[in-house]
């Protein structure tokens, strides 16, 4: 059991008072928080539940939420009514009226009779994972296509959780006089309501698709290619952005502490120019809400010419955060296994110990030496690492054999263009002062090319 100390509520009288509530009031005094991890005993033990507990707590802090205490609570057989056996609910109650929880988190997903026969149980407000998650999200959103997904995924996981006993839910009457018969309930209304604004803002979203769509045709016209920073929350992806970019994406250290994703142009070593893009961090057990409704940002993702797996290797579980990042990038349809667009980038090795640091270096050479995920150690705050990472993107990205290109003396215009949109290897003067480049372009920049400078002579540069 890990239970924080009870301590003095900073919050005035009007946080005192008791009984539960309907969501998490951000005007109002901070919340007393309890934070339960429910251990499931039929499941396989994914993480150390020690590690989700931490988590759960960091994700409560992260809402401003006053967390007094956290808990860890065995669950042998899961309840269909409130998860918890009847000896541990009324364990885990007690302990709420000890604290004063106004806010009790069970981390894990509860059904709605769950949540609301938990309430009635520790008169307090009961938020599960998902439910914490979104309100996360909820506060983080600030672009208008954010905060279209937010509403979307909060809609799709409040809809079910409707039943109320309150009198405003009782069956309304239709018709005029003797004649009308029951009409519609509140709750039925509701529901409408609800999803006919699920349905108005899947239409949006729509929208919003197709002109990340047309950006991206866009921005392969021009051609330059796109990086795409993935990796669990706090795992300093938004820190490895600034430091790449020169960008100033807030860096926190708290746990979604960027939502929006972010794109910025980078330059590779001799010049080449790119374009990175921070995503949004994934998370254990990520509710599929948000999956679905995010699926126009995470088409970034697919879309990337090279993904970049951020891990946080201080972690004491990161290998498990890992297979929780692979998981869902298998859901939007990237294996790592067998994608070869894809490296790790392990993040804060500043942080490591000597002896933990040589054992990481190791591991890297070996990942380096096999065939599968290249491996590259880097500490986002100190820079160590950058170098050898822009490297090997500018490898990655420069996959397509040189091109021997050979211009006329006076031709300065594409001599620009290639600079600016290929990466020239090398470059020769001849005695005519014709110039002749060594320089790499993918199957777009070539085509390109061609059509505009057609007085251009290529071949390959291996002939």
């Amino acid at each position: 059991m890990t239970r924080i100390p009870p301590f003095e509520s900073e919050a005035g009288p009007e946080a005192q008072a008791s009984g539960p509530r309907r969501s998490i009031d951000r005007s109002a005094p901070i919340e007393r928080t309890l934070v339960v991890h429910p251990v499931r005993q039929d499941l396989a033990l994914r993480r150390d539940p020690q590690a989700r507990l931490d988590e759960a707590v960091g994700l409560a802090e992260a809402l401003d939420l006053q967390v007094r205490g956290a808990e860890l609570a065995n669950v042998r057989t899961p309840q269909p009514s409130t998860l918890f056996g009847k000896g541990k609910v009324e364990e885990i109650g007690a302990l709420a009226t000890e604290l004063e929880a106004d806010v009790v988190v069970v981390d894990d997903s509860l059904s709605p009779v769950q949540q609301r026969n938990l309430e009635k149980a520790w008169k307090a407000k009961v938020v599960d994972r998902t439910g914490l998650i979104l309100e996360i999200f909820a506060r983080r959103a600030r672009t208008a296509e954010g905060k279209l997904q937010v509403e979307l995924a909060r809609l799709d996981y409040e809809r079910s959780r409707l039943v109320r006993t309150w009198t405003h839910l009782e069956r309304q009457r239709g018709g005029l006089g003797k004649t009308g018969g029951p009409g519609e309930t509140q709750i039925e209304l509701d529901r409408r309501l609800i999803a006919d604004r699920i349905a108005k803002l899947k239409r949006e979203l729509e929208e919003v698709r197709r002109t990340r769509t047309l950006h991206r045709s866009a921005r392969k016209r021009v051609p330059y290619p796109t990086i795409a920073l993935v990796g669990y929350t706090n795992a300093g992806k938004s820190t490895l952005f600034n430091r790449l970019t020169g960008g100033e994406v807030l860096a926190k250290d708290m746990l979604f502490a960027t939502l929006d994703p972010t794109l910025r142009s980078l330059r590779l070593p001799d010049g080449r120019p790119a374009i990175l893009s921070d995503t949004v961090g994934f998370i254990s057990d990520l509710p599929h809400e948000l999956v679905a409704a995010f699926r126009a940002t995470l088409e970034e993702v697919q879309e990337a010419d090279v993904v970049l797996h951020v891990r946080d290797m201080s972690a004491d579980d990161s290998d498990q955060q890992a297979r929780d990042v692979r998981e869902v990038l298998e859901q939007i349809g990237i294996d790592e296994e067998s994608d070869r667009r894809l490296i790790e980038v392990w993040n804060k090795v500043d942080r490591l110990s000597p002896e933990d640091r040589a054992v990481l270096e190791a591991r890297a050479r070996r990942a380096e030496a096999g065939e599968g995920t290249p491996v590259v150690p880097v500490s986002a705050i100190t820079g160590e690492g950058c170098e050898a990472l822009l490297r090997r993107l500018a490898e990655m990205v420069d996959a397509a054999p040189p091109i021997d290109v050979r211009l006329p003396a006076n031709d300065g215009k594409a001599l620009a263009w290639l600079y600016q949109n290929g990466r020239v290897m090398g470059r020769s003067d001849e005695e005519d002062g014709a110039m002749r480049l060594a320089v790499r372009l993918d199957d777009q920049a070539l085509g390109r090319f061609e059509r505009l400078f057609p007085e251009a002579q290529l071949r390959d540069a291996a002939e």
